[in-house]
């Protein structure tokens, strides 16, 4: 499979158009860098949702913490993705199952099974790029 990343402006209007954005493998430590680009999003004014089994119930960045995607009660537009690659396939079909509009894997994290999966199923999929990065550079 040859992937490519969307462009820089497909980009731009997925991040203007996010109503929240769900981190699998948001940590509650804050010297982490899930929580540093959370944190960093959270500022800018996205709605961020932290999914991490380990700190299910707890409140991180002033929201709860879910266990996973399912458990979230809301709609989630982008997944945005801080696990190693060999877990996102599993995350992909879980973004699949809630209906998210995009598969976000965090920088230095590549998983062609996990964008094949979404893709097939309409997501649109970002991969080895960080969030937080593409905000500033669109915003």
């Amino acid at each position: 499979m040859s992937f490519n990343n969307p462009s820089r402006e497909e980009i731009g209007r997925l991040l203007k158009q996010a109503g929240s954005i769900a981190v699998v493998g948001l940590s509650d430590k804050s010297d982490r860098t899930s929580y540093m680009v959370a944190y960093a999003l959270q500022k800018k004014g996205y709605r961020i949702i932290p999914v991490n089994p380990t700190a299910s119930g707890k409140v991180i960045l002033g929201e709860t913490c879910y266990a996973s995607l399912q458990d979230v009660p809301e709609p989630i537009d982008i997944v945005n993705v801080f696990r190693r690659s060999e877990f996102c396939a599993e995350v992909a079909r879980d973004a699949v199952a809630i209906g998210a509009n995009v598969l976000w894997l965090q920088q230095g994290i590549i998983s062609d099974e996990a964008a094949t999966i979404a893709e097939e199923h309409g997501l649109i999929v970002i991969m080895d790029r960080c969030i937080k990065v593409e905000d500033a550079i669109l915003n």
